[in-house]
């Protein structure tokens, strides 16, 4: 495994990380194809998370040298900290997480991150599924009607990141959103971020024109996710005749860690050969060939023109 350090800290992180998405057999991940309407309320726990194939997984990862483990929504909270405290891990791991119900579009403007105090109970309550009493990564997700409708809300933020971090919470802060290149503009300028989480795939690349380079320029890690689109990187090679879908996602992984700038890629996995598959990328991270000769093949897929498209004009905000 390849580490790399976070910022002038002593904290490396390996260059592949877990996600915490778990996996229904058609492939669809848990809980928000499940209950969608209640898998991402506070405290609700979706049954079944984190048994037996989940265990085998963390335990391969850690004989890996994967250190990084990202949780979205409670029921994944709940089964990390219950994983790692029935498998102790042998070396120190970072765990990301957000404050559930306060990001995206789940809080009118977000208003409640800007509020130190309820920020901090959430951070709690987090920690509190997580088994754990300060959060290595703590994600703050925000829109741009936060910032449209408080031209102060980032002064908050950044009063909120400090305090947290002062009160022994978290130890770094990592800007996201879903709101594209303005808004991840102005978090960076706003000098209160250690992290910047984005997503990146061979068909979404907006962020290397200018979030990239103004991550990098101000000395964040770039953590990416949706490498391999959801799935959808699948059935865009089903349909130009790429079928050996174990390549086509080591093609689609190598891509990602070849960006400069990037720290590492967050990856769903559904069991240990899966991640032992995306593993095969580390014998050699340079693009070759074969790699090269499946993105052209990839990109003469009507899926992949479309899904273009639109991301791109989600990110630069063009619609």
């Amino acid at each position: 495994m390849i580490h790399r350090r976070i910022g002038d800290s002593d904290v490396e992180v390996s260059i592949i990380a877990l996600g915490g998405h778990e996996y229904l057999p058609d492939g669809r991940s848990r809980g928000f194809n499940e209950v969608p309407d209640l898998a991402v309320i506070p405290g609700y726990i979706v049954d079944g998370f984190g048994q037996e194939r989940r265990k085998e997984l963390i335990k391969f990862c850690y004989r890996q040298g994967i250190n990084f483990f990202d949780a979205t929504m409670d029921s994944e909270k709940d089964a990390l900290g219950r994983n790692l405290q029935e498998l102790p891990p042998p070396h120190e791991v970072y765990v990301q997480t957000r404050p559930e119900g306060l990001v995206y579009d789940r809080d009118p403007c977000n208003q409640k991150m800007a509020n130190y105090e309820v920020l901090k109970a959430e951070v709690q309550r987090g920690l509190g599924l997580l088994r754990r009493d300060r959060l290595d990564f703590l994600n703050i997700a925000f829109m741009r009607w936060a910032l449209d409708h408080d031209p102060a809300y980032l002064a908050k933020i950044g009063h909120n990141i400090r305090r947290l971090k002062a009160d022994g919470l978290i130890r770094f802060a990592c800007l996201d959103t879903f709101s594209g290149e303005r808004t991840y503009q102005r978090g960076i300028e706003a000098g209160c971020f250690d992290a910047v989480y984005v997503n990146l795939n061979l068909a979404n690349d907006g962020a290397l024109e200018k979030v990239f380079p103004a991550a990098k320029e101000a000395g964040l890690a770039v953590f990416v996710r949706e490498c391999f689109m959801k799935g959808e990187l699948f059935y865009m090679g089903d349909e130009v005749g790429i079928t050996n879908r174990a390549r086509l996602a080591q093609t689609a992984l190598k891509w990602c860690l070849a960006q400069d700038a990037v720290t590492l890629v967050v990856v769903g996995c559904h069991d240990a050969a899966q991640m032992a598959s995306n593993l095969g990328v580390l014998e050699n991270l340079e693009l070759n060939d074969e790699d090269r000769a499946i993105i052209d093949g990839l990109r003469t897929s009507t899926r992949f023109a479309s899904y273009r498209t639109d991301r791109r004009s989600r990110f630069f905000e063009l619609g």
